[in-house]
């Protein structure tokens, strides 16, 4: 099987935010920025396994800042680690001021991914390289986060999670 890089599959998203978008306080609703997300996500994704992809799990969302109505959103996603049939997925939120054009990061979210075939039977992926220090971060982070799913859905003995263990442990 390939082995692909992160870039190889990053997928970046613009919008603005449209006042049908909005909440009563002008800013995006969050339902609305986790769809564009799981958008940009399983593109990246899809660039990955070259498969149809199912959206497994939203692991982590974080709504650091409001998104005003009017502000232009960036979705960068890219996936961080493949294992045998699923992906992680990393996404960063940039949202660019309406009146300075200045950028900050607004949110960040972890997605899984499940390559399927024609069936919607799981199917393999090309195993993953990273390049960059973030990319080696974030490929490392992806193993103890999937270890510490398994151990909180009773699918992994805290023992086997050895990730995990040299984390806390120091082994």
């Amino acid at each position: 099987m390939n082995l692909n890089t992160p870039s190889a599959s990053r997928t970046t998203m613009t919008d603005m935010v449209l006042p049908s978008e909005t909440n009563p306080l002008h800013n995006l609703f969050g339902g609305e920025l986790l769809a564009r997300m799981d958008r940009a996500a399983s593109i990246a994704a899809r660039r990955h396994s070259r498969r149809i992809v199912v959206t497994a799990s939203v692991n982590h969302v974080a709504f650091n800042r409001a998104v005003p109505v009017g502000s232009v959103v960036t979705v960068e996603a890219a996936v961080s680690r493949a294992f045998k049939t699923s992906m992680e997925v990393y996404i960063d939120v940039w949202m660019e001021d309406r009146f300075s054009g200045e950028k900050s990061k607004a949110n960040e979210a972890i997605y899984t991914f499940v390559a399927v075939d024609d069936t919607g039977k799981p199917t393999e992926v090309p195993e993953l390289s990273p390049e960059t220090d973030l990319e080696k971060e974030r490929f490392a982070g992806a193993l103890r986060r999937k270890q510490l799913s398994l151990v909180l859905a009773g699918k992994m003995k805290p023992n086997e999670a050895t990730e995990l263990k040299a984390l806390f442990m120091g082994s």
